[in-house]
């Protein structure tokens, strides 16, 4: 039977007792009025950028908590979604004691974080279908076991997982639960932000890499509850996001007619590169997806691969990963791009 969650009992020891480095701008937080700034040894003359960032990002937080219904003090930003990986392994795996469970195929960064903060990493593989073993999940479970990472919609293969097996995740693991949604924008599942308020275990980590289309600037959000956030800004980097950033997001994310049009261009777009797929007799299967890409599994993805390659076509071969043999990952582009990816495709023999 799953004990009472208490996020005390899986922080890190030397982070409980850590006493949080305090920025200039910690401090002292504008209120908007004109004041003369002699506290944090910038250069005075004004360029745009010669005072430190708001280390909080309060102006972009207000608008990504309104438009994702979390509150402000469930939500933390980051230098990319990968910071914040990084952050929850620093802030709650102790290095060569504790442990992590991972469900490849799936997005390559949680081994490689586990790797750098020296934790084990537990791979239990995804069924034939894509989905979770969830038994073969919680058998792996030991006392030292504090994350599990989901990525759903999952990177590589594209589907969203089921909800079903998810809840049963949550219900019975005491660690914490990561839910991946980079690509939660093209799939019509409810986000698990939703959930944020029925489980005290559950992280639910975010980007505007994908869906917003500012890969370039590098912002990922991470909601979950009230102590999970502030332990995690106990140990952030006093300005994690600069002001280029902040200002950036800020503008993209207020125009929010923008973002749903080109989703559903990126969507039609699938569509139809789907479609067109179908007419190759070397692509022997496309799974579904929820993301803005299609896996493809081919007669020879090395093959294949680097004749596109040749042609002026990057695609991704995806072999390497468990339960992927001879498979493309196909991202979505442009009309113009997935045209000339299909005529392409049509000159391979």
């Amino acid at each position: 039977m799953k004990r009472e969650f208490n996020i005390n009992e899986l922080v890190r020891e030397s982070v409980k007792e850590l006493k949080p480095y305090s920025s200039a701008r910690d401090e002292y937080v504008s209120d908007g009025s004109e004041m003369v700034f002699l506290d944090a040894n910038e250069n005075p003359f004004n360029n745009g950028v010669n005072r430190y960032p708001d280390p909080q990002q309060r102006n972009l937080k207000a608008i990504l908590a309104e438009q994702r219904g979390v509150a402000l003090e469930n939500l933390l930003l980051g230098n990319g979604s990968d910071e914040i990986l990084d952050l929850i392994f620093r802030a709650f795996c102790e290095p060569k004691i504790d442990n992590i469970i991972t469900s490849p195929p799936t997005y390559g960064m949680y081994k490689v974080l586990a790797g750098v903060n020296d934790v084990k990493n537990k791979e239990v593989l995804l069924t034939s279908d894509f989905e979770p073993n969830v038994e073969g999940i919680l058998k792996a479970v030991d006392q030292n076991t504090k994350l599990l990472f989901l990525c759903s919609p999952n990177n590589p293969t594209g589907n969203c997982f089921s909800e079903k097996r998810i809840k049963h995740l949550l219900d019975s693991f005491n660690g914490l639960v990561v839910i991946d949604e980079a690509y939660i924008d093209f799939s019509e599942t409810e986000s698990w932000l939703s959930q944020l308020h029925n489980y005290p275990n559950l992280i639910v980590t975010q980007t505007l890499s994908k869906a917003y289309g500012l890969a370039g600037i590098r912002l990922g959000i991470c909601c979950a509850s009230s102590g999970i956030i502030s332990v995690l800004n106990k140990i952030k980097p006093p300005y994690n996001v600069n002001e280029l950033t902040q200002q950036r997001a800020l503008r993209h994310v207020l125009n929010t007619k923008m973002v749903h049009e080109e989703v559903r261009t990126i969507l039609k777009e699938r569509n139809e590169l789907t479609k067109e797929l179908l007419q190759f007799n070397f692509v022997l299967k496309i799974y579904p997806t929820d993301a803005n890409f299609v896996l493809v599994k081919v007669d020879d993805a090395d093959k294949r691969y680097q004749q596109l390659l040749d042609k002026g076509i990057v695609v991704r071969n995806r072999s390497t990963q468990p339960l992927c043999e001879d498979t493309l990952r196909l991202t979505v582009g442009t009309q113009e791009e997935n045209k000339k990816l299909i005529t392409a495709l049509r000159s391979l023999n």
